[in-house]
């Protein structure tokens, strides 16, 4: 019978989550991980396979924390500009988070409809709350989510690696021109020809 864990699941993928949120992902090592938890690593190998387990379960959870923001979204109008300036607020408050679910290699991502696939439901709430709220198709809703997502993406990433710091009104402003540019390239029909090499660039 194998040993009995002293943690469970839970209590251990929370303490991985708190060392990847205060110190990074680099940081979160068995020993670390032990060390926080006020033991030897053995538990957290009672409890998981290896720590490749236990940082896949950390990255769950810190993309449940990331929705937690998302859901907040849900209280503004208009709600998806709000949910960029929460995208934005959780790369402010968990920087080491933030890269770590937006700015990790995935060797696995080939092109926009990967990332998409795994930003979890913060994603296809985006595209349903965009469909209501401007009247697009699915494909129109979900070429507008993916220039504002990578324009907020953008901002986020600058803040958290410590490059720059935006105020409140800074912020509110960017997303605001590049949400109302894109929606009217796209209500106009224009938006597919500018996304579109020309054959002589490429």
């Amino acid at each position: 019978m194998p040993p009995k864990a002293k943690f469970t699941r839970e209590e251990i993928i929370e303490t991985a989550l708190n060392i990847a949120a205060e110190k990074g992902l680099k940081s979160l090592t068995a020993r670390e991980l032990g060390s926080a938890l006020g033991t030897s690593s053995r538990p957290i190998f009672t409890a998981f396979q290896n720590m490749v387990e236990v940082l896949s379960e950390v990255r769950k959870a810190a993309l449940g924390r990331f929705e937690v923001y998302a859901r907040r979204a849900m209280e503004f109008s208009p709600v998806y500009k709000e949910l960029g300036v929460q995208m934005i607020l959780f790369a402010i408050e968990h920087p080491k988070l933030y890269r770590l679910l937006f700015m990790t290699e995935k060797p696995e991502a080939q092109n926009f409809d990967d990332v998409f696939a795994n930003l979890g439901d913060m994603a296809t709430l985006s595209v349903e709350v965009i469909q209501r709220d401007y009247e697009l198709s699915y494909e129109n809703a979900k070429l507008l989510f993916k220039h504002n997502w990578i324009h907020t993406y953008a901002i986020g990433a600058l803040i958290a690696t410590g490059v720059c710091k935006f105020s409140e009104k800074e912020i509110q402003d960017m997303l605001s021109r590049e949400f109302v540019a894109m929606l009217m390239l796209i209500k106009s029909g224009k938006a597919e020809s500018c996304t579109t090499v020309p054959e002589k660039n490429k």
